[in-house]
């Protein structure tokens, strides 16, 4: 979908895979891009010297860059993208992003009369659902530091007055994905590294699909509120790891170990989309072999680098 009208979009986190995949997108369309990212996670090579894209280095939680930042590029569009989560035990950096640093981006959005914020949520704010799809109706049960700070900044949000969106994501894959199941078992299998499987299930989506999403929500007058966007079809994490294992052309490992989840994590996160289906008109379309499949081919071309977790880094969690 190409906008009518060029927009200026302020976008934070856009060097991280999210991020740097809704530059690739926009850019051709027209719009001016500023990113505002710290490299904690992301790469600086995913945000080049390229026309109508500006890339300002530092934190959210520094009010000061934010509020210059904001008012000297007049953003008519807010993307809410970066994000603390890689280690868990330190609160202290995922509140001052995930929560003053929200509270810095709502703030300059407002001073700015942003016409549309858009905040991508992570389904751990559902903590241990008690229910399979999540609806999105369902209470906030977060129980890790990501969980709780990513929560508390999306509480903010909506009592802001801004128009605005979050999505609540399920496990978006893409050029550039650098957490979660897939790209460790490619890194570990192409090592000839040992694997485990966690005893878990989760709800994967393409790249594409989640553009899609994106594109609806931007619109002015577009619907406000939080969303699930997702496929709405759960995969054990042993789907994902058989998937790998018959990309690379190795033999099926029915052996391979499956553990229980640990206690920072959560055994089932599939969102349920019927209410975004409704609201924006928007479904999944890419299935889950396919989604895999274009993940895979693209580290077979790109390979894979850094991968980070939200989870706790003990040797149960290495993989």
């Amino acid at each position: 979908m190409v906008a009518d009208v060029a927009m200026r979009i302020l976008l934070t986190g856009g060097a991280g895979c999210l991020g740097s995949n809704l530059i690739e997108h926009w850019l051709p369309q027209g719009h001016e891009i500023l990113v505002i990212d710290n490299f904690a996670t992301g790469k600086r090579e995913v945000v080049p010297p390229l026309q109508r894209l500006t890339v300002v280095e530092g934190s959210i939680a520094d009010r000061a860059l934010v509020d210059r930042t904001f008012a000297e590029f007049c953003p008519t569009h807010v993307v809410h993208s970066a994000a603390a989560y890689k280690d868990p035990t330190d609160w202290h950096e995922d509140a001052a992003t995930n929560v003053t640093g929200m509270v810095n981006v709502v703030d300059a959005a407002r001073a700015c009369k942003a016409s549309r914020l858009l905040n991508f949520q992570t389904v751990l704010c559902y903590g241990r659902p008690s229910m399979m799809p999540i609806p999105v109706e369902h209470p906030l049960r977060p129980f890790t530091s990501y969980g709780i700070s990513k929560v508390a900044g999306e509480q903010y949000l909506s009592i802001s007055g801004l128009p605005f969106a979050s999505l609540r994501l399920a496990n978006v894959t893409g050029p550039r994905l650098a957490i979660g199941p897939l790209p460790t078992f490619y890194k570990r299998l192409k090592a000839g590294q040992a694997c485990f499987c966690t005893d878990a299930q989760r709800d994967f989506l393409d790249m594409s699909d989640f553009l899609a999403a994106v594109d609806l929500v931007m619109q002015n007058g577009a619907p406000t509120g939080t969303f699930n966007v997702s496929s709405g079809e759960g995969h054990s994490i042993k789907d994902v790891y058989d998937a790998v294992r018959d990309h690379l052309g190795l033999a099926p490992d029915p052996a391979v170990k499956v553990i229980p989840v640990g206690d920072d994590d959560v055994p089932a996160v599939v969102p349920d989309p019927t209410m975004t289906k409704s609201i924006l008109g928007w479904t999944a379309r890419i299935s889950f072999t396919e989604t895999i499949r274009r993940m895979l081919s693209w580290y077979d071309a790109h390979g894979v680098n850094d991968v980070y977790s939200h989870l706790s880094t003990t040797p149960q969690r290495a993989v």
